[in-house]
């Protein structure tokens, strides 16, 4: 993956999205404020706008609604294309990158046409797959939000771009407005960094417009990338609770530039998600909407589906839809699709896979180009996470090395070898052996052999990475002391992967 410094590199990121109050003028006024700013203290600013074709984005019988969240909002302010160009060459004219978030296929049209230097992602559509698709497309660099995204979330957010070969950043995001301090983690920018340490991390911030020193801690943590609403108050334009002013815009930037001349950028929790962030993020998802009759038992593909606002509790969102589901009821047209998430044994691969890889990243262990992986799945694919492990062959001469990937929660059953001797070593995380009968717990770094014959079985409370350096690995020299597992054949309780 390419990485370009310069674009994301203390990037201070103006966030207009309908503070322009659906004025070209007004919006040009913000432009100016916002371009002093980045002129007297010497910063590279960007003022970001937001694209939707509101033709298409919001279902048809939705667009008059006055009761559902955001639609009038994005209604009374609507601008057409060409207005929207007006605002993105004032943003050039002043010297300033150029950047927008589309939330539809169309809006990342309009940013191509427009030659937007920097596409974002929106926390609310960073798992929306066909809007991912056409924006890793367009080689341009993007910067994802990730409020309301578990590490898991991430990690197939990550896995998706790297392997598009796209050029992207994270911003660590609370999606509340504004956002209370108690839920801002900004620890998470920690982990964020030492997870994907190749992708420039950044904070997004929707709390007190007063409270700078958030800013400047989200700096000492390291965020390359800051980012703000901001607007224009009139006598008749009052700003929102979450939106900065030209004032208080600049005092910002200050004292982020200050934290930056005071710091050198050098107890992990899950990340928490409150319910008043997933309810705000659901509200500006897209549904899946049929667009001709379907019968029960028909498939359904793309091609007979729309996406658009709102996306209802229950219903199939754009990131879910996938092709060829079946039909459980008649649909007519316009009505929203209720059907299962596909569940199957390569999703089940991919997701533990990805983990494995999160778990590697964040480690710092890179395997280079040469290896083989085994998920060694016991009791089925169904039961990995219960039973079983990740195995990489590095290495399988006279002598054998191999990296062990236990997932959290995750067991390896009891079992012994014949052949070959092995020996531990913790590279990350915290691992559980019984060795014998012997409960050992292992810290990283701790080393234990385990000798011809020796019955023994492992497990991780929060996952572990071991290094296993071993004798010769013989096929079929693995004993296990439950007859269900000894009796299968060992295809059946392992699948190869040569490629991930």
């Amino acid at each position: 993956m390419k990485q370009t410094k310069s674009i994301f590199d203390q990037l201070y990121i103006f966030e207009m999205a309908n503070s322009h109050q659906g004025s070209v003028e007004h919006g040009i006024d913000i432009i100016h404020a916002m371009s002093k700013i980045a002129r007297k203290h010497n910063v590279k600013g960007a003022v970001k706008l937001q694209y939707r074709n509101l033709d298409t984005f919001v279902h048809p019988d939705y667009k008059q609604r006055k009761d559902v969240n955001h639609i009038p909002r994005f209604m009374s302010t609507r601008l057409g294309f060409d207005e929207f160009t007006q605002l993105v060459n004032a943003v050039r004219e002043e010297g300033m990158v150029t950047m927008s978030t589309p939330f539809d296929e169309d809006g990342v049209e309009w940013c191509m046409d427009q030659g937007i230097d920097i596409i974002k992602i929106a926390s609310c559509s960073a798992l929306d797959w066909p809007l991912l698709a056409e924006a890793a497309k367009t080689n341009k660099p993007l910067i994802i939000s990730t409020g309301g995204k578990t590490l898991s979330d991430i990690d197939k957010i990550y896995n998706f771009f790297t392997h598009k070969g796209c050029e992207f950043a994270f911003l660590h995001c609370v999606a509340e407005y504004p956002a209370p301090a108690e839920h801002l983690q900004l620890d998470f920018i920690d982990r964020l960094k030492r997870r994907y340490p190749t992708v420039p991390i950044g904070y997004s911030g929707h709390e007190d417009p007063d409270d700078n020193s958030v800013a400047m801690m989200a700096v000492a943590k390291g965020a390359k990338i800051l980012e703000r609403h901001v607007g224009l108050p009139t006598d008749k334009i009052t700003l929102n609770a979450y939106s900065m002013n030209p004032e208080q815009a600049e005092k910002w930037v200050q004292a982020a530039e200050n934290a930056r001349l005071m710091c050198t950028m050098k107890k992990e929790d899950d990340k928490y998600i409150s319910q008043e962030e997933i309810d705000s993020l659901n509200s500006l998802m897209r549904g899946v909407y049929i667009n001709k009759a379907i019968k029960k038992g028909q498939e359904i593909n793309r091609e007979d589906v729309f996406f658009a606002m709102p996306c209802h509790e229950k219903q199939m969102n754009s990131g879910e839809f996938y092709d060829g589901m079946i039909a459980s009821k008649d649909y007519a047209v316009n009505e929203e699709v209720h059907e299962k998430k596909k569940i199957t044994e390569i999703s089940l691969v991919r997701s533990v896979i990805h983990d494995a890889k999160g778990m590697l990243y964040e480690a710092g262990i890179y395997l280079g180009d040469s290896f083989e992986v085994e998920l060694s799945h016991h009791y089925g694919m169904q039961h990995f996470r219960q039973t079983g492990a990740i195995i990489i062959s590095i290495i399988n001469r006279e002598y054998c090395k191999k990296l062990l990937i236990v997932l959290p929660g995750q067991k390896h059953p009891m079992h012994a070898h014949k052949v070959k001797e092995e020996t531990f070593q913790l590279l990350y995380g915290d691992l559980d052996v019984v060795l014998e009968g012997r409960e050992i717990t292992m810290k990283p770094g701790d080393i234990q052999t385990v000798l011809r014959g020796e019955k023994h079985s492992f497990t991780s409370t929060h996952g572990a990475i071991f290094e296993e350096v071993s004798t010769t690995h013989v096929k079929s020299d693995s004993y296990y002391m439950d007859e269900k597992i000894s009796k299968l054949d060992p295809i059946e309780r392992k699948t190869i992967l040569r490629n991930w």
